[in-house]
């Protein structure tokens, strides 16, 4: 494989974890546009694999599907993966993007394994 086609599969492997995050919000390509600030054909292009998206944009879009930055950068090939980031979508994505949960359930979880995080974090050190 070439360096257009490891690109090629980059994109298309970024866009599609977009479009995947996009589906599990239940936001419609319309909507996550709005949210992220961009034009409903550039983030369909961007979901195709067809443009690469700046950084800032990158980070626009996590913020409108409430994952990290980092992850988007990871998929977009921009940063390495961390040995967490291998593992899959951390717990906090994980968290967010479940449409079975209320804001407030979410609020309450997240809050509940940051502070397990926290104690276990104290505990090696």
């Amino acid at each position: 494989m070439d360096l257009d086609d490891a690109a090629r599969k980059q994109l298309e492997s970024l866009g599609g974890f977009i479009r995947e995050r996009r589906k599990q919000a239940q936001y419609s390509l319309r909507d996550l546009a709005d949210r992220a600030n961009v034009s409903n054909p550039y983030l369909s292009q961007i979901e195709r694999g067809l443009h690469t998206p700046s950084v800032r944009v990158l980070k626009a879009i996590a913020a409108a599907l409430n994952v990290s930055a980092e992850s988007l950068l990871v998929q977009a090939g921009l940063l390495e993966a961390s040995d967490e980031g291998e593992r899959g979508p951390s717990v906090e994505d994980a968290i967010r993007a479940d449409s079975l949960l209320s804001e407030d359930q979410k609020a309450a979880m997240l809050a509940v394994y940051r502070s397990y995080v926290a104690r276990n974090t104290a505990e090696d050190d």
